[in-house]
């Protein structure tokens, strides 16, 4: 199937994902989206793609719905239950890597067939979650202080607080991980071409969560922490 249907149809899923996450499971969905998409994310970042004739890397919808997670839990039961998701996925992300660097270390038996696929995967991690973390904590705290700040200021303005304090934070997490995770590795124009792509799905992506961001705030009124 053609690759740009099959983005669209991936963003469509992720965000009915994470809006029955929340519907059926509430603020407890919330978090465990953003756990997984902690580690969904930094798998699929290394599977590089061609997208609208732009070269870039999977990891960028499910990622930017984790911005979403956040912000619906702020603008329903304040920042620290938001600062709270972005624990929750720094804690994830490490842990996993921890877990699966052992892994990494057993010998594999002789009738194994996946081993080198194995390697593949997780050998590179290390370095994807370094990336990942530093750009996940300074933009994730910096999304959840921004939003904080014009729900105070502009309290009748949803819309407006979901992208902005998204899009600047994505930007900021673009620019961070990509070179990190990135430079050295690959070839100078290509490592430009998945920030700059990459940074324009994320701001698709948060463009089009705005709907999503309003249903939730209508579900759920009477939920408390």
């Amino acid at each position: 199937m053609n690759n740009n249907i099959l983005w669209l149809i991936l963003l469509i899923v992720n965000f009915i994902g994470i809006t029955l996450s929340y519907k059926f499971l509430k603020n407890t969905g919330l978090y465990v989206w953003i756990a997984m998409a902690a580690v969904i994310a930094n798998i699929q970042v290394m599977k590089t793609i061609e997208v609208m004739g732009f070269v870039t890397t999977l990891g960028n919808i499910i990622y930017g719905t984790s911005y979403l997670a956040t912000d619906i839990l702020n603008e329903k039961y304040g920042k620290k239950a938001a600062q709270k998701g972005v624990y929750i996925g720094i804690f994830t992300l490490i842990t996993v890597t921890a877990i699966m660097q052992i892994c990494l270390q057993f010998t594999a038996h002789a009738t194994d067939t996946a081993d080198g696929a194995f390697q593949t995967i997780f050998g590179f991690l290390p370095r994807i979650a370094l990336a990942s973390v530093i750009a996940y904590v300074i933009s994730q705290t910096h999304d959840v202080w921004v939003f904080d700040k014009l729900k105070k200021r502009m309290p009748n303005k949803l819309w407006l607080r979901n992208n902005v304090s998204t899009i600047i934070s994505q930007f900021l997490d673009t620019v961070i991980f990509t070179f990190i995770a990135f430079w050295g590795v690959m070839p100078t124009h290509i490592v430009l071409e998945i920030f700059f792509v990459t940074y324009i799905m994320k701001f698709v992506v948060a463009a089009l969560d705005t709907p999503f961001i309003y249903f939730a705030k209508k579900i759920h009124t009477d939920e408390t922490i």
